[in-house]
């Protein structure tokens, strides 16, 4: 007679309890992992500069990630509406075109500002109620950008390096305080930003089609598939991950493929 291995009692992909916050919820990427992590039951909080695309169950805040004050007093409001917080997920960001000319320094103040600075602000703010947590994990949204040399996103691409680097060094300094620390590095996703860049682009469905081609799959990334990668990475089935960045690019870091042939 052989041994039978029972299944487990609870599916390591569900979020039951658990309390988690999203910036930059209320759009694109941000919204839909909202969504998931609410589906898979989570109770879910979103700070968002404009929180009405967040509806219920989720609980849209007003915050700006590039204002102490505002990141400080939404993240306590999360956590006092949520009773807890166990589940950070540093989402908000800006983007940027341009060369290294292109940019004056307002602008380079203004993204990294956002982009790196909003994470380093939020996540201080959501320390000392994660480390209170059974089951803490943070999830950054980095990018393609971090590494791989694309053109026309020199700023873009520098401060998605840093969150890259941000990561890792956090992930070091919290392990050992039982707080999980990982990113998701999106390729090219079908998102209102890039709508946006589409949309002020000479010839629009040429330039979505150069999108298209630059990625081995041969289309963009959706936000529903980054926000897969961003639940697995904060659920309990990922408890042995830390530091790590998981690409959602279809393949467009790691593969080189020949041309296809013309006929």
């Amino acid at each position: 007679m052989t041994d039978r291995i029972s299944a487990p009692d609870t599916d390591p992909d569900r979020l039951d309890g658990l309390k988690a916050l999203v910036t930059g919820g209320a759009s694109g990427i941000g919204l839909a992992t909202a969504r998931l992590l609410a589906a898979r039951g989570a109770d879910v909080a979103v700070l968002d500069l404009d929180p009405s695309g967040a509806r219920a169950p989720l609980h849209g805040i007003k915050a700006d990630v590039s204002d102490e004050t505002s990141v400080r007093e939404g993240v306590g409001a999360a956590v006092e509406r949520l009773g807890g917080l166990d589940i950070l997920v540093n989402n908000a960001g800006i983007g940027a075109a341009g060369t290294v000319e292109d940019n004056d320094d307002a602008q380079w103040h203004r993204v990294l500002d956002v982009n790196v600075l909003g994470m380093v602000r939020t996540t201080r703010a959501a320390l000392p109620h994660l480390r209170r947590s059974a089951h803490a994990a943070v999830v950054n949204t980095c990018s393609i950008a971090a590494t791989a040399g694309l053109p026309q996103r020199a700023l873009y691409s520098a401060s998605k390096g840093a969150v890259l680097s941000l990561t890792l060094a956090m992930a070091a300094d919290h392990v050992r305080e039982g707080v999980r620390v990982n990113c998701v590095n999106p390729g090219t996703a079908d998102t209102p930003w890039v709508g946006r860049l589409l949309d002020a682009a000479d010839d629009p469905e040429a330039e979505r089609a150069a999108l298209n081609a630059r990625q081995p799959m041969g289309r963009l990334v959706s936000a529903e598939e980054v926000a897969a990668a961003i639940a697995y990475l904060a659920s309990p089935a990922a408890a042995s991950v830390t530091g790590t960045a998981l690409a959602v690019d279809g393949g467009m870091q790691g593969l080189r493929l020949r041309p296809v042939a013309a006929r």
